[in-house]
């Protein structure tokens, strides 16, 4: 049985319509998540201790990256066509895909408070203890599924979406077309507008 081409389009626009909340927000929750606390400790050193912590971006600034290249990414899909189309969402994707495995990867990392507790004591001597992880990688690992699931999308319906640039490219041909003189030529370009004072024509 043949889908109802009706029906095809309105799950074209749902699909759209996903992509950009899901891509938009993806990226937002990365990128809110990376300035919030993922790690804290007491650093303790040359007989003092200090609380320290360490916020996403400290532990890794890969997530950040990504989700920027994502939401680039998310807005180039409108701006190619064809097989342009298809190698954007798949970036779209894999940004996702690694926003995910950073944040991960990031959870129980010790490092940065490590270097935190350093920059604190001013000593290089320092041990940090009691050392407690909170749920911002979660959060940004979140985030990372949106965006893949923005790229799933695009590469599954991307092609059936509308291009920005065909639109474009198709109005400036119309526009160039009604005001075009003789052969094709625009009356707006000053070798156009010297070859019609040769001809004796009135440019303006």
């Amino acid at each position: 049985m043949s889908r109802n081409p009706s029906d095809s389009a309105r799950v074209s626009r749902r699909a759209l319509g996903a992509a950009l909340l899901s891509g938009a927000s993806g990226a937002a929750v990365v990128l809110v998540s990376a300035g919030q606390t993922w790690g804290e400790g007491d650093a303790q050193g040359g007989g003092a201790e200090l609380p320290v912590t360490a916020s996403g971006s400290a532990v890794s600034g890969l997530p950040s990256a990504l989700a920027l290249v994502g939401l680039a990414a998310l807005v180039a899909v409108f701006a190619v066509r064809g097989t342009g189309r298809y190698v954007v969402a798949s970036v779209l994707a894999l940004s996702g895909a690694g926003s995910i495995a950073a944040a991960l990867l990031g959870y129980g990392d010790s490092e940065a408070l490590d270097r935190a507790a350093v920059e604190a004591m001013g000593v290089s001597d320092v041990a940090v203890t009691s050392v407690s992880h909170t749920g911002w990688p979660w959060f940004s690992a979140l985030g990372g599924l949106l965006l893949l699931c923005a790229g799933l999308l695009a590469l599954s319906y991307g092609r059936q979406w509308p291009a920005m640039s065909s639109r474009y490219e198709r109005g400036g041909r119309e526009a160039r077309g009604r005001r075009g003189g003789r052969g094709g030529e625009d009356p707006e370009r000053p070798e156009d507008i010297w070859r019609a004072l040769d001809r004796g024509e009135d440019p303006t």
